[in-house]
């Protein structure tokens, strides 16, 4: 499957997604900083699933209109930063959907995940990260799950990559960077956590509008590993 996620920069790159999905055959496309009440029902082949309509900053989800039936969605609120509570550009950071892929019988959680900007500490980002997985295991217990979207974890990802791996997840970058407004903080902001998938690539697309970069995930279906939920991410 070919998911694209895409930070829009407060909707600013909205024009570009027709082109995107018709250029890479998209099959589930999971946005940031969207106005959501905005948003099209239908777009290139693709539906709306779901989209959050409490945030300043939106989220949404679309997928394949001839392979995907969704269950399930559910937007999910998550531990504020400071910037979140002053300003309140995001009251739900985290947006999912469970979903039935016709094409290859298998159920799955998809979701895009918007964390806590860069004035917040990566160890809260962290505890957000693994809140949010919580609650995919929730909403789909022992299915797989793609969590994709705007990390803004650009400094110490050696550090995350252990506290995701603890949880028996996934943690997989793009092949270039995903940020490019900070001359000191262009990093890889946009990324993928997974389970039960097999990440072939994670590619980062020409940049657009936007202040960050598309990336295009490719996956397969792989085996569940057994997770300790106990686990938390660590400080």
């Amino acid at each position: 499957m070919k998911v694209l996620s895409y930070n829009l920069e407060k909707n600013k790159a909205v024009g570009e997604l027709l082109a995107l999905i018709e250029r890479h055959d998209l099959d589930l496309l999971c946005l940031q900083e969207v106005d959501a009440a905005a948003l099209p029902s239908e777009l290139g082949g693709m539906h709306l699933v779901d989209r959050t309509l409490a945030n300043r900053l939106g989220l949404a989800i679309y997928h394949r209109s001839d392979r995907y039936t969704a269950l399930r969605t559910e937007a999910f609120a998550l531990k504020k930063s400071l910037h979140d509570r002053i300003a309140k550009p995001a009251h739900e950071r985290l947006l999912a959907a469970r979903l039935v892929d016709r094409a290859t019988d298998h159920e799955l959680v998809v979701a895009s995940f918007h964390a806590a900007p860069l004035t917040a500490l990566n160890s809260l980002r962290r505890a957000q990260i693994a809140a949010a997985h919580e609650r995919l295991a929730e909403l789909g217990p022992g299915l797989p799950h793609l969590m994709v979207g705007d990390y803004n974890y650009p400094l110490f990802r050696r550090g995350l990559g252990r506290s995701v791996g603890r949880t028996g997840h996934d943690l997989t970058f793009s092949d270039g960077r995903t940020y490019t407004r900070y001359k000191f903080l262009r990093g890889h902001f946009d990324f993928a956590t997974s389970v039960g998938m097999v990440i072939s690539s994670v590619q980062t697309l020409p940049k657009g509008g936007s202040d960050h970069l598309p990336i295009l995930v490719s996956a397969i279906y792989g085996e569940i590993p057994a997770i300790d939920s106990a686990v938390s991410a660590t400080q």
